[in-house]
Parts: structure tokens; C-alpha cells; sequence
């Protein structure tokens, strides 16, 4: 019987554990969900508008880089006609 004994020595809590969750899940669940619902939509609220400012200083970003590609190009074209580049007046 010592050998049975044993083996059940670890099995028995981990059932009462069990059948504790299972009997409290009734009364637990309700108030998770009602406590997780405003979290996940401020959470959702902070996502969006961190991704809005993403977007606007993405398109900076994008309008920045495509006037210096304008800018690289209008001074390569320049240099190819053999005309010397003209720097802008000094401040």
C-alpha cells in the first residue's frame, strides 16, 4: 500500500485545487470581465493614438526625405550642365 500512497501523494491537491477553480470560476469570471472590458478599451484608445502620431511623424519623415531627394536631384542636373551650384545667401 506504501507504494499507492505514493503515488497519489502529489495528485490529491492538485484535484482540490481543481474543483476549488472550478467552483469559483462563477463568481470570479463575471467580475474579471467586468473590470477587463474599460482596461482592453483604454488599452485600445492608447494604440490608436499612439498610432495616429506614428502616422504624422512618419509623413514628416516622408515629406523631409522627398525634398532632399528633389533638392540632391535639382543640384545634380545643375552639375551636369557644368553650371557651378549656387549655395543659398549666408544669414
Amino acid at each position: 500500500m506504501g507504494a499507492f500512497d505514493d503515488g497519489l501523494k502529489g495528485t490529491v491537491p492538485s484535484i482540490l485545487v481543481i474543483l476549488g477553480v472550478a467552483l469559483a470560476a462563477p463568481i470570479v469570471l463575471p467580475a474579471v470581465a467586468a473590470v477587463s472590458r474599460p482596461l482592453a478599451k483604454t488599452l485600445i484608445k492608447g494604440y490608436l493614438a499612439l498610432a495616429d502620431t506614428v502616422k504624422e511623424y512618419a509623413a514628416e519623415a516622408a515629406e523631409q526625405i522627398s525634398d532632399l531627394v528633389a533638392e540632391c536631384q535639382a543640384e545634380r542636373a545643375q552639375a551636369s550642365r557644368g553650371a557651378a551650384p549656387t549655395e543659398p545667401p549666408a544669414a
